[in-house]
């Protein structure tokens, strides 16, 4: 993640983008390429969306790049670490999705009920 992190930061430093880079223009930016990423799945069903051919799979994997690319850049600008992040993200999730009540359940936390 570090290497990446740096080759990022001196990709824009480079081309002097630290002035487009603000959080909005940011979270905009990686809004549109996920877009870009759900546009390869819509209109196939579940099992085609699974048994995807090897050229779809690497052009998803470009917008998977560029995701990651801007999600990378963000974090860099707010001064935060998306692993930090992700780790207490799944912490939290944790708490909210016990196996006991989440386990082969697709549902929203606030629609686990307690069975006890």
């Amino acid at each position: 993640m570090k290497k990446l992190s740096e080759a990022v930061e001196m990709f824009a430093k480079q081309r002097d983008w630290d002035q487009f880079h603000s959080p909005k223009n940011l979270s905009m930016a990686l809004a549109i390429e996920a877009g870009e990423l759900m546009e390869h799945f819509l209109w196939l069903t579940q099992a085609e969306s699974r048994e995807l051919p090897q050229e779809r799979v690497s052009a998803i994997g470009a917008e998977v790049g560029d995701v990651m690319i801007y999600l990378t850049r963000l974090c860099q600008v707010l001064g935060l670490d998306p692993l930090d992040e992700a780790t207490r993200k799944l912490e939290l999730n944790e708490k909210r999705y016990p196996v006991e009540r989440a386990r082969g359940v697709a549902r929203k936390y606030t629609e686990l009920q307690d069975d006890e």
